[in-house]
């Protein structure tokens, strides 16, 4: 059993920067992936960004803004996201724990752990 917990969400205006942070514990292996999923009211959840054993992959919409990364030991992930806009509102999920025989990196039902949530908003 993996436990996850996300911090780091809040408001701000657009063009500015967060920092979210999730902490997994309990059965948590250095070998898991490890990734970033949002969801907006009214989309689906979509993949933002993942480490896995082929490196790291971003989806088009946050390339050159976000960053992902884990720290020394690796159940600390971080998503550092600068230049926000409006459209990054959303819902965001840290996930871990991929299978190996989904080819699509960011694909939601290639992750077996979830947390709960935080809530960024980027107003204009």
């Amino acid at each position: 059993q993996v436990s996850l917990v996300e911090s780091g969400g809040g408001s701000v205006q657009a063009g500015g920067s967060l920092r979210l942070s999730c902490v997994a514990s309990g059965n948590f292996q250095d070998s898991m992936c490890v990734g970033w999923f949002r969801q907006a009211p009214g989309n689906k959840r979509e993949g933002v960004a993942c480490i896995d054993s082929d490196g790291t992959t971003y989806a088009d919409s946050v390339k050159g803004r976000f960053t992902i990364s884990q720290g020394t030991t690796k159940n600390i992930l971080y998503l550092q996201m600068d230049n926000l806009k409006p459209e990054d509102t959303a819902i965001y999920y840290c996930a871990v724990d991929c299978v190996s025989w989904i080819r699509n990196r960011l694909a939601e039902v290639r992750f077996n752990r979830w947390g709960q949530g935080t809530q960024v908003t980027v107003s204009t």
